[in-house]
Order: structure tokens, then C-alpha cells, then sequence
């Protein structure tokens, strides 16, 4: 019977171990890290009613590809574009004046942060510098492999010698995902 119970802890451990999760954090904790250890910031722009935006947490970020690279490579912002949240980002306080409680699980007003990018859809992925200045939004769904293309083109700079939409095509057509297919 030991061994029966030692072995199952040895393997829950090690199911622990191999998953990893995005380190999730707010648009203060991440201002206050990139000024110790500069770093880009990747921000999910979801709701709460939207269906892309639980399949990007279910099949996207829980791909353990996905969650090493961004938590070795930026600051991950997880914010609610329609929720109540008031955030102190870059000298302005930023608010939901008109959030509605009893909308809390379904369509409710857009929240000032997600008018100040101009979020029209969701998910939106903003891509920030190590300044927090945007880099650029990324909308919709978006596989494992298809966001590996963005976190590595803005986490290496490369976005800035592909600057016309030809020579993005170029570059995405010559690009070679590394993601697996595992959550």
C-alpha cells in the first residue's frame, strides 16, 4: 500500500512539474517589474461572455509552449475589457464609470483602458514595448502556433524591420513554428 501511494505522489508531482501556467499579473505589478527587469508586456483584453477568449485560455495559454515562453520572455497582463477593475497605468487612472453589477456575467460597458486602445473585439492580445507604449493589438483566436509567430517577432524586435504588410507575409511565410501541440 506505500508503494501504491508513494507512486501517486511521485507522478502527481511530476504532472505538476511538466505543467506550467502563465504567471498572470496586473497592469501595476507589471509597470513595477519592467522598471527592475525590463521586459515587454503581453496583455489578454478579454470578457467574461466571450467564447474565444475561454478557448485562448483553454487550448493557448494552458500549451505549456506557450506559458515557458511568455513567463521567460515578458510581463502577461490578464485584464476583463468590460469589468470594474480601476488601474493606475502610466500617470492616469483608468475606470468602468459604467459597469453594471448585474451585467457581471454577460455584455456590460467597455472599461476606459479597453476604449483607450480602441478594443473592438475580443480577445485582443496587446503586444507592449518596455516602456508599456503599444507595439500593436493582436485580434482573435489564435492557435499555439500561430501566436508563437507574434510573441517571437515583438520579444526579439524583430517587428521593426518588417514594417509593410509584404514584408510581414514574407516573414510569416518563411516562419517555422516550434509550439507543440500539448497543453
Amino acid at each position: 500500500m506505500k508503494k501504491i501511494i508513494l507512486l501517486t505522489l511521485v507522478l502527481l508531482t511530476a504532472i505538476n512539474v511538466s505543467s506550467q501556467e502563465i504567471n498572470w499579473m496586473t497592469f501595476e505589478e507589471a509597470i513595477a517589474l519592467q522598471k527592475k527587469n525590463p521586459k515587454k508586456i503581453m496583455v489578454d483584453m478579454y470578457t467574461v461572455w466571450c467564447g474565444p477568449c475561454k478557448l485562448l485560455d483553454r487550448n493557448t495559454f494552458q500549451n505549456q509552449d506557450v506559458s515557458k515562453y511568455v513567463n521567460e520572455n515578458y510581463y502577461a497582463v490578464k485584464f476583463n475589457a468590460e469589468g470594474n477593475k480601476e488601474v493606475n497605468f502610466k500617470g492616469n487612472i483608468f475606470k468602468n464609470p459604467n459597469y453594471d453589477p448585474a451585467k457581471a456575467q454577460r455584455r456590460n460597458a467597455s472599461h476606459e483602458l479597453a476604449q483607450y486602445y480602441r478594443i473592438r473585439s475580443y480577445p485582443t492580445i496587446l503586444f507592449l514595448d518596455e516602456e508599456a507604449n503599444l507595439i500593436t493589438p493582436v485580434v482573435g483566436y489564435k492557435t499555439p502556433q500561430q501566436l508563437e509567430i507574434f510573441l517571437t517577432i515583438f520579444k526579439g524586435d524583430k517587428y521593426k524591420e518588417v514594417k509593410t504588410q509584404k514584408a510581414f507575409n514574407d516573414y510569416y511565410e518563411a516562419f517555422k513554428p516550434t509550439f507543440g501541440q500539448t497543453k
